[in-house]
């Protein structure tokens, strides 16, 4: 059986509406384009942007067999970015069914800065 954590003080989690303009691009392609993105602050790690998944082109990711676990997030599932090629491997990951203390989480999208183009963020109104 997996390990269950609660985010606590010694490892906390905060998840928060970005009020940016956020755009992921790969291989001169937009990915991903939302004025709803969820910023996630977990612990001492970089903050990550969420993405809704309506806000992002979809036909552009292939699932692939890749998954991990966090004992405070639960099961995560990964996308390739198919024009991406290699860099683009496992890309993107997404918790489908999320513990409780990240529920906004669900249905939406993280993109590792790393294996994109660009993560743009520009402030709104």
């Amino acid at each position: 059986m997996k390990a269950v954590k609660i985010p606590n003080s010694e490892h906390p989690i905060t998840i928060e509406p970005n009020r940016s303009h956020v755009r992921i691009t790969v291989a001169g392609s937009v990915v991903a384009d939302t004025t709803r993105a969820l910023t996630l602050r977990e612990s001492d790690y970089p903050p990550v942007q969420y993405i809704p998944r309506d806000d992002v082109d979809m036909s552009l990711l292939e699932r692939s067999d890749n998954q991990s676990y966090c004992p405070y997030k639960g099961d995560a599932a990964y996308y390739s970015i198919a024009i991406g090629g290699g860099r683009a491997k496992n890309a993107v990951w997404t918790y489908e069914a999320p513990y409780d203390a990240v529920a906004e989480i669900k249905e939406h999208l993280a993109f590792y800065p790393d294996r994109v183009d660009s993560i743009e963020q520009t402030p709104t109104g």
